[in-house]
């Protein structure tokens, strides 16, 4: 199938054949991936991006993986924290999630 480039904007853009459309299950507003390959423009259409909540994250995590501590000193002006016990090395990201779920439960 032949077709024609044309100026699009500052651009060049292609027109796509409406049989080439419903052959392929594009449609209008899709993202596409396009590409050169041996001398030929491939167009594919684009892998879905995962989006991830913090659960799912959190979730994964283990605890030989939790970062260690690392003492900076004294705080000093406007990067002082509120006192915690997280904050101070008191209890760990496990704790933290037990007391989430054990409240989410209560609830």
């Amino acid at each position: 199938m032949k077709v024609k480039i044309e100026k699009w904007g500052d651009g060049l853009g292609i027109r796509l054949p409406s049989e080439l459309v419903a052959d392929s299950g594009l449609s209008k507003g899709q993202v596409v991936e396009i590409s050169v390959k041996n001398d030929a423009v491939e167009l594919q259409k684009a892998s879905p991006i995962r989006r991830y909540s913090l659960e799912e994250l959190v979730a994964q995590m283990k605890p030989e993986n939790e970062p260690p501590l690392v003492d900076w000193g004294p705080d000093v002006g406007a990067e002082i924290l509120p006192e915690d016990e997280y904050s101070r090395g008191e209890i760990t990201l496990d704790d933290l999630l037990k007391k989430k779920s054990e409240s989410d439960r209560s609830v």
